[in-house]
Formats: C-alpha cells, structure tokens, sequence
C-alpha cells in the first residue's frame, strides 16, 4: 500500500500526514492479518484493514502517541464489529493461504507436508475457537502483544486477558490433542 492520501493533502495537512505515515503504516500488516483473523476471509480483512486505517487517519489527532499498535488494533476491531453487524456473513472462512515455508523444508517434500499439515490443524482449532479467544491468541502469539497491550486492544481488563488466553490454550490443546488421537485410531482400523 502506498502512502496514505500523499496526493490529496492539503499543505496543512501535509506534515500531519508524514506523521500518520511514519507512525501508523509501519502496523499495516499487523492490523491486516487481525483482521484476517476476525473475519476468516482475505478479501472481507482487506475491506476491514481498510475501513480501520481510514478511521484511524481520521481519529489520529486523539491519538495519544504512547502505543500505536494497540490503538490500532483496537479500531481494527471495532471497525470489524460494525462490519460485521452490516454484512453477517453466512459462508465459511476460506482456508488460511501460508506460502512461507522456508528453503530448506522445500527440498523435503515429506516434511514440508508434516509441517503444512500441522499448520493447518493448528489454524483450523484457531478457527474454532469463540471470537473471544481467538483474538486474545492472535494478539498475543501471532501479534506478539503483551498482556497489557492486548487489554487495550480489546478494551478489557488485563486479568481478563490472562484468563482467556488460559482457557483458548487448554482449548487448543484439546482440539489438537483430540485430533490427534483420532488419527491414531482411524490408522489402527
């Protein structure tokens, strides 16, 4: 994405710009794969991403320049939830797209499936975790967050966050574990 508005700024809003610029775009792919997340579908986060960047731009003077990242990803969230009341969408999340795997499992087909295999059982109990967890998870493993900038993200108490990311964990390893177990038993029949 290139700069933001950088042909339609006013000269009063140039250096305002330059600062949005400098200070929030650096956080583009962060707030895009959140959105991701929350709207398990690349073509509803681009929209979303989107919407919440233009927010942004438009709220940036409240900012108050401590943590960008959890200010953004706050709006990246509650830009998710009205779209998310506007269009309820009924389908599906189409499967997450990972192309990076790197050089040295390519050469090994077997272990670039395990590995592919692996990411795509752990996405997939993501998946299925209530909306709750699942953004506590995001935020802190994929985002890598801290406790206290999760909690501003999602606007709750950081105690809150600790205990969902407790219950989404033992949740994980259920799914994971449960799966694998079955697997197991399907290759015993």
């Amino acid at each position: 994405m290139t700069e933001l508005g950088a042909k339609q700024a006013s000269p009063g809003s140039a250096h305002r710009l330059e600062r949005f610029n400098r200070i929030v775009l650096p956080h583009l792919d962060a707030a895009y794969n959140y959105a991701r997340w929350l709207t398990r579908n690349g073509q509803d986060a681009e929209d979303v991403a989107h919407e919440a960047m233009l927010r942004a731009l438009q709220f940036f003077d409240s900012f108050n320049r401590e943590q960008v990242r959890p200010w953004l990803l706050a709006i990246v969230r509650n830009t998710f939830y009205t779209w998310l009341k506007k269009n309820r969408p009924l389908e599906l999340a189409e499967s997450l797209n990972d192309d990076s795997i790197p050089a040295s499992l390519q050469d090994d087909p077997s272990h670039a499936a395990i590995l592919n295999a692996d990411r795509r059982v752990l996405s997939d109990a993501i998946e299925r975790l209530p909306r709750e967890y699942r953004e506590a998870v995001i935020l802190r493993e994929m985002e890598e967050m801290s406790y206290q900038e999760i909690a501003a993200a999602l606007e709750i108490p950081v105690g809150t966050v600790m205990s969902r990311l407790a219950r989404a964990r033992r949740k994980l390893t259920e799914a994971i574990a449960g799966g694998q177990s079955r697997d197991v038993y399907e290759r015993k029949r």
